[in-house]
């Protein structure tokens, strides 16, 4: 069977659900390249849509599930997946299912690859990296400017929460961008496909519960110093917060935004030991 969208069936696609389905069968093979897919490997996709890069997907893997909001889409999907019997179409809203059901689904470390709807980006990439899922890799097509803001460097305007966040966990690259001509409907924006390499222990981290306040609260108010975000979100006597600083070498006029993820992590462990 060919793999193209199949456009001959009445589908009405929904603005509520970011619809925009991929057409270019090389960039959907480049996909799966990406996401360095085997026939060992167990995958979920997220969002399959018209099955084009699900089909692409079946192809290469050992086994496929796939979540998808539209149940309008069984038919279709039905069809263009009828030759493989290794996928599962599960028609839910993954951000609203238990994670364990999610976990229950694999055998063995799985691989996430997904083509997001812009609106939901970010919690499905944070589901998967702060639910201590057995996932060996994230590949993810995204909008460009997030892909920018999550493979920024620090003291720019694009590095903030979800840049650290993210990069504390995986290490983050931009694999290649993509023009918002291969889809349909065609999107406003230029696209990029992520690829995140899950690294749990990348960081000796004590307590990752400080650690997610000092980043919030590091870019809470950009124009602000870190010392006095920090004051707000910890409510530490401020020379205590200074020594803190001191500790980590850094000088208390410094902007949150200025601090690589060492230091993050290290500043992040002294406060642990105030608190």
């Amino acid at each position: 069977m060919e793999n193209k969208v199949d456009t001959s069936q009445k589908f009405v696609f929904k603005k509520q659900f970011g619809q925009n389905f991929l057409t270019d069968k090389n960039l959907l093979k480049a996909i799966v390249s990406d996401a360095q897919i085997t026939s060992e490997d167990e995958v979920l996709e997220i969002g399959p849509g018209a099955g084009s890069l699900t089909y692409e997907l079946c192809s290469v893997a050992k086994k496929v599930v796939c979540y998808e909001i539209d149940k309008d889409l069984k038919t279709l999907l039905d069809q263009k997946l009828r030759e493989f019997n290794n996928v599962e179409i599960i028609f839910k809203d993954i951000l609203k299912v238990d994670v364990n059901e999610i976990k229950s689904q694999f055998k063995a470390p799985f691989k996430v690859v997904a083509n997001l709807p812009y609106y939901i980006t970010t919690p499905i990439i944070f589901l998967f990296l702060e639910n201590n899922f057995d996932i060996k890799s994230l590949t993810v097509m995204v909008q460009k400017e997030v892909a920018e803001r999550l493979t920024a460097k620090e003291s720019t305007k694009e590095y903030g929460t979800i840049t650290v966040s993210a990069n504390i966990k995986s290490n983050v690259k931009i694999t290649r961008n993509v023009s918002r001509k291969l889809f349909y409907p065609t999107p406003n924006v230029d696209s990029a496909i992520l690829h995140f390499e899950l690294k749990n222990n990348k960081f000796d981290v004590e307590n990752w519960q400080v650690l997610n306040k000092l980043i919030k609260a590091s870019f809470a108010m950009r124009r602000k110093t870190l010392f006095n975000n920090l004051k707000q979100a910890f409510m530490l006597p401020p020379e205590t917060l200074k020594q803190a600083l001191r500790d980590c070498n850094l000088d208390e006029n410094i902007r949150g935004e200025s601090l690589n993820l060492d230091e993050f992590v290290k500043l992040s462990n002294i406060l642990t030991k105030y608190l």
